[in-house]
């Protein structure tokens, strides 16, 4: 007879929201975690992270209380204080999933898991962090574990936490660096570049591809570079990263770009270039779970090619998103708990903390018009926007893509201030497949900087109204 019910491996935003689904659908459930309650996502990467940025973006704001009539003396910044508050959001999380898991009565096993063959599911070894082992069996098993920094040794970027950094070291290093070179110009090392600007550091940023924020509407990838040059960080697109040493005052990076080759120096280097999912070590192989370039093969419900056993989240493929985990790992848990849930396939916002910050959802407007679709295009800037105005932050601007022959909302990209938490109002009508009939009738209260998404809509269909 089987331990339990759903045994989960991984404890992240995907792997602790399924177990506590699970739990409420009556489930008996455990979940392994090797390390800390929480993943990375709450210990080591979106939660401590956007305590950085916090105090990054209020420290710089001090340099601009002129703007609003205001002034202050002897501003200044204490780095040990703002990395201790970063830490402590991080425990304060840590400690809010223990309570979780002890409300829903899910075990919780300490200790690093390994998979065997099993009857209804493979059983689960468990190396006990406080030493021995134990082997549990359940009728399903998810894989939650995750993802780590990729590191490239073959040309010397490997975190040594000293002076090449990934994320661990980038949340809590022991030292201010006055400059840095980031690689890799997606969210994390954006977000790090954002960071240690606001407080003073020289940062440049290294892309391979021809522009920042590759993954982002083109027109918004190149706004967010001119913002954030004009913050001060500097740019290397189209550039082959060839060789990274470390000097006696910092590290090397040897680049190429259109055939010529530069150094850049820098007190640190930050690796940002990517994530290797936690698949090694697992016993995987002995299985013969089925694998695509490293990340564990799914069918619509989480389930892979061996009965019993599911894989969600980052270990699973793109997007690798905290909130793209957990709404696997719910899904996952109702269908392995008989609910036979439709396979709806939910739009994933797209999320970038810096200053300004870039949020999206749904296709861009070259993606959809390579997939030869008839589209209709919005825009509305912040800078006509009375909320914007009135708080100082005309930075940026909303644009909307519709079906033209549908009229349904197929993306939407921002722009801008907090306009992470905008952009769910687009989710939410993608996902509801709103038209621009239901869009256009939403009252959207005044004044707020919301109604730039109402105007961006009414835009595509030549009814803009403010511009």
């Amino acid at each position: 007879m089987a331990d339990f019910d759903l045994i989960v491996i991984g404890s992240g935003p995907g792997g602790y929201v399924a177990a506590i689904r699970a739990s409420q659908l009556g489930q008996k459930v455990a979940i392994v975690e090797r390390e800390n309650l929480g993943g990375i996502c709450l210990n080591w990467g979106c939660i401590p992270t956007k305590a950085l940025l916090k105090s990054g973006e209020k420290f710089e704001s001090l340099s601009h209380l002129k703007d609003y009539g205001l002034s202050a003396e002897k501003v200044g910044f204490d780095f040990d204080a703002i990395i201790a508050r970063s830490r402590g959001v991080a425990a304060t999380m840590n400690k809010g999933v223990a309570f979780l898991m002890k409300k829903h009565k899910i075990e919780v096993i300490e200790g690093s898991a390994k998979l065997e063959k099993g009857a209804a599911a493979p059983k689960v070894v468990v190396a006990l962090n406080a030493g021995g082992s134990r082997t549990v069996e359940a009728r399903a098993v998810m894989l939650a574990v995750g993802a780590r920094a990729r590191a490239l040794p073959q040309i010397g970027l490997e975190a040594d936490g000293d002076k090449i950094w990934a994320y661990r070291e980038a949340l809590a290093p022991k030292r201010l660096p006055k400059s840095f070179v980031v690689i890799g110009s997606g969210a994390i090392g954006l977000e790090f570049a954002s960071f240690y600007r606001a407080l003073g550091a020289e940062v440049t940023v290294v892309e391979a591809v021809d522009r920042i924020m590759p993954v982002e509407d083109e027109e918004v990838s190149k706004a967010a570079q001119k913002a954030f040059e004009k913050r001060g960080i500097r740019f290397r697109v189209g550039a082959k990263v060839t060789k990274v040493s470390k000097t006696g005052s910092g590290v090397s990076v040897a680049v190429e770009v259109g055939g010529k080759s530069e150094t850049l120096e820098a007190e640190v280097c930050i690796s940002a270039v990517g994530i290797t999912a936690n698949t090694d070590g697992i016993g995987l192989e002995a299985l013969g779970v089925e694998l695509d370039r490293g990340h564990i093969k799914t069918g619509p419900h989480g389930e892979t090619n061996v009965k019993g056993l599911y894989a969600i989240g980052d270990c699973a493929g793109a997007p690798w998103l905290a909130h793209k985990a957990s709404h696997e790992g719910i899904h996952a848990a109702e269908h392995i708990a008989g609910h036979r849930t439709p396979n709806v396939v939910s739009p994933i916002a797209g999320c970038t903390y810096t200053q300004p910050q870039v949020a999206s959802v749904g296709l861009t407007e070259q993606g959809a018009r390579e997939a030869r679709r008839e589209v209709k295009v919005g825009r509305f800037p912040f800078r006509v926007n009375g909320k914007a105005v009135a708080a100082g932050e005309t930075e940026g601007f909303v644009k909307t893509i519709f079906d033209a022959k549908t009229g349904a909302l197929v993306g939407a990209h921002m722009i801008g201030h907090e306009v992470t938490e905008m952009i769910q109002g687009f989710v939410t009508a993608i996902t509801l497949e709103a038209t621009e009939e239901d869009i256009h009738g939403i009252v959207y209260p005044h004044p707020t900087m919301s109604e730039a998404m109402h105007e961006a809509s009414l835009d595509a269909y030549q009814r803009v109204l403010h511009l």
